[in-house]
């Protein structure tokens, strides 16, 4: 079969997905938790980090210095901003004291403000396809924050009192949650004394005030609330910002531990709901573990990433898979690595979301048949192009803005490259039906694979593993 072949038959399977969208409707309620915070985004020129650099005394041989990755003063900010402007690459620091915060509102600023957080990305995106009822814990939930929820009344969360209302209404008297997203331009000069230093890569350095989130706070309101209601799927995130030690002295883990029996509490309530954990990119290695021994055996569907697969499998001595996964990040290979997180954990659904094909290995009888999570994961695939392509997808509009556009030369490339492997049918086994039909049927796991649209100039990226994980498993009930 030709390329064009496969396309048209793609194109044909992606029939089903304005459907399937229409049926999102009738998904009683999703609640997300944990993590929803503003991401505060600036372009910064080299020129004005020159400034910052001046304004904060900091010398040629300070910035050079290999100090701790941590902001503990508005220099540690700057030092931080030049070590990424200059390197080309992006990192995450972590400010530990208010004034510094205090300081970045006054002397950074933003160009503009974001939704942030697993959680509240996932909230956004569930209320506009059109889930009944969406309700999103927020740590912290003032006026700055609710206005980054969308406009709508099937968004709630918990108010000061306690009681359920429309997330963008509410302003509780919480300090705000901010992560700096400070983005330069590949190419810019930072003019200093002693020389120029030229930025090789575009790319971004985030500094995040978010004490509350980073110890993974729980509103016992919120848990009272939704304890008390049905709900048909969870989906759970925020471990990644753990630390194995919190600078209150708790462990990370422990953490974890009460939030899972927050989550006990609402399942008891819930006995049916499909509960859903985004592993997101978890720098703490013994955070790492502790989730992955944890909460990802007691889920009912795990979503990672490509760079999120192979830190898992890092911890399950498959260093020489780990080492041909970073190499080579191909489809093959990386279906090895998630089908080793499968059986170690023991999870009934496993989906990976990677560049060009998003695959979902599952447990023989699972809930969703193959063919319901094709047409979740195509729906999926759709509305992230949309968010790729439009910024936001916060209109019916935007939803369906790439819908009729072709699948991907990249996400057949790589669909042919699964559909190859003999375990899955492919060089001489069963049948190779994986590459046209994306499913492929086993004795003891079922596999489900697409081929997805790619935007040639993406407006934004930001938050698309989230958006592509949860409208999979919600669009396929």
């Amino acid at each position: 079969m030709t390329d064009g072949e496969l396309k048209a038959t793609w194109r044909g399977h992606y029939g089903d997905v304005q459907g399937t969208l229409a049926k999102m409707a009738t998904v009683g309620r999703v609640v997300t938790a944990f993590n929803a915070n503003i991401d505060a985004v600036i372009k910064v020129k080299g020129t004005r980090i020159a400034e910052l650099v001046a304004a904060t005394g900091l010398t040629r041989e300070s910035l050079d210095s290999q100090m701790a990755r941590v902001i503990r003063t508005p220099a540690d900010l700057v030092r931080g901003l030049v070590r990424c402007f200059a390197g080309g690459f992006a990192e995450e620091w972590l400010i530990e004291d208010p004034a510094v915060y205090q300081w970045a509102c006054d002397q950074v600023g933003c160009d503009r403000t974001q939704m942030g957080g697993q959680a509240g990305i996932v909230a956004n995106a569930m209320a506009v396809c059109g889930v009944a009822d969406v309700l999103v814990h927020c740590a912290s939930l003032p006026a700055d924050q609710s206005r980054l929820f969308l406009d709508l009344p099937n968004l709630r969360s918990t108010a000061a009192d306690g009681g359920l209302a429309k997330a963008r209404d509410i302003a509780r008297e919480d300090p705000p949650m901010v992560h700096w997203i400070l983005e330069f331009d590949g190419g810019d000069v930072l003019p200093l004394p002693g020389g120029d230093i030229r930025c090789p890569k575009s790319n971004r350095f985030i500094a995040t005030y978010d004490p509350m989130n980073l110890g993974l706070h729980v509103d016992q309101a919120f848990a009272r609330q939704v304890a008390a209601l049905p709900c048909d799927a969870v989906i759970l995130s925020g471990y990644h910002l753990l630390t194995e030690t919190l600078p209150d002295g708790t462990r990370g883990a422990d953490r974890v531990d009460a939030s899972m029996d927050v989550i006990r509490a609402w399942r008891a309530g819930s006995p049916a709901c499909l509960l859903h954990l985004e592993v997101a990119s978890t720098q703490d290695r013994v955070v790492r573990r502790h989730v992955l021994e944890g909460p990802a055996r007691q889920v009912d569907s795990i979503g990672m990433n490509e760079r999120e697969t192979i830190d898992l499998i890092e911890l399950l001595d498959a260093d020489d898979l780990a080492a041909l996964c970073n190499r080579e990040p191909r489809a093959d290979h990386l279906f090895r690595a998630m089908h080793r997180v499968f059986d170690h954990t023991g999870c009934p659904r496993v989906q990976l979301h990677m560049y060009g094909l998003y695959v979902t290995i599952q447990r023989k009888g699972f809930r969703i048949t193959p063919a319901a999570n094709r047409r979740g994961m195509q729906t999926a695939a759709v509305v992230a192009a949309g968010k790729a392509g439009t910024g936001a997808i916060d209109t019916p509009a935007a939803l369906l803005w790439a819908l009729g556009k072709d699948v991907s030369d990249v996400g057949l490339g790589e669909l042919k490259r699964l559909a190859a492997l003999p375990e899955l049918g492919g060089a001489g086994g069963a049948d190779g039906t994986l590459l046209t039909t994306g499913i492929f049927e086993g004795a003891d796991f079922d596999v489900i694979a697409v081929p997805t649209i790619l935007v040639d100039r993406p407006v934004t990226l930001v938050g698309m593993g989230d958006t592509i994980s949860s409208v999979s498993l919600v669009a396929a009930r």
